[in-house]
């Protein structure tokens, strides 16, 4: 094996070394579920976009951040690991102009090793081939647009219920002290089979059962209820409208199981677009 020149190791060693250093101990960062809905929200200036802003103007500036996103289904979990992940556009039919967008955050392979690590139910594989989707960069750039803060993906094993993405969430709590921000991306209702497109552009147009689904998800968020969040698919005909595949909703779920007892929900971008997709975002935080 080759030997670097002592000058080079030495930079490297110490490269290393800053970066380690970023996941010892800090305060409590909060967590998020960001409702991203149509990749169109990354270029557009709306009433989303300038939630999501607001949102960002409330956290501090983490070391890094992990976001699980809806767009990134896998057997098994996976983790990104590369230095550089690419933007990934993965969609079809929209201008230009989006696929023009990038979102050129750095990567981090410490962070990636660290929650392999530190998740001790399953084996946590490492990713050098997805990058950034548009569950995470068309959110993300929003709240620290300069892309200059390491992001990493958690992919969502599709082959799983809820129940152990909750508790596999949970062995994630210790981040939040070592200046991790964890976001969870998607949206609470997700309905697109049934989404009236031609009524995507007019505020508040949102089906019964969706707004019914919308203010069930919250009641449940807001008493705590967990388990009913967990299951479901027992929460009325309304839920499994609003959730016919569990994608979209698992995010939501990873965030709510890291809330800890002193901290509440605030909701932003409370609204349901096409009928049946709901932008609802929340924040954890201390009371």
């Amino acid at each position: 094996m080759a030997l670097l020149p002592l000058g080079v190791a030495a930079m490297k060693l110490n490269s290393l070394y800053s970066i380690s250093q970023k996941f010892e101990p800090t305060e409590r960062m909060p967590v998020l579920f960001l409702g991203h809905g149509s990749p169109m929200n990354a270029i557009d200036n709306n009433i989303f976009t300038k939630g999501f802003e607001t949102i960002g103007k409330t956290l501090p500036k983490p070391n890094a951040i992990l976001c699980i996103s809806a767009h990134w289904e896998t057997k098994g979990t996976y983790v990104t690991a590369m230095e550089k992940p690419k933007t990934i556009h993965d969609f079809g039919g929209f201008p230009k102009a989006l696929f023009d967008v990038q979102y050129p955050a750095p990567g981090s392979p410490i962070l990636a090793n660290e929650i392999k690590n530190t998740i001790n139910s399953v084996t946590v594989g490492l990713d050098n081939d997805w990058g950034l989707d548009h569950g995470t960069w068309s959110v993300v750039k929003f709240l620290y647009p300069k892309a200059d803060i390491p992001v990493i993906q958690m992919s969502i094993d599709y082959t799983q219920p809820a129940s152990y993405h909750y508790a596999l969430a949970k062995e994630l709590a210790s981040l939040r002290r070592k200046g991790v921000l964890i976001i969870g991306s998607g949206n609470s209702v997700h309905n697109l089979g049934t989404a009236a497109w031609d009524k995507i552009s007019t505020p508040g147009y949102a089906f019964e059962w969706a707004t019914i689904a919308n203010e069930k998800i919250k009641d449940f968020i807001l008493k705590g209820d967990h388990h009913s969040l967990i299951h479901f698919d027992k929460q009325g005909k309304e839920m499994l409208l609003g959730i016919p595949t569990p994608e979209h909703y698992l995010p939501m779920i990873y965030a709510l199981a890291l809330q800890e007892k002193d901290e509440h929900p605030v909701f932003y971008n409370d609204s349901i677009v096409a009928g049946s997709l709901n932008m609802l975002s929340i924040k954890l935080d201390k009371r």
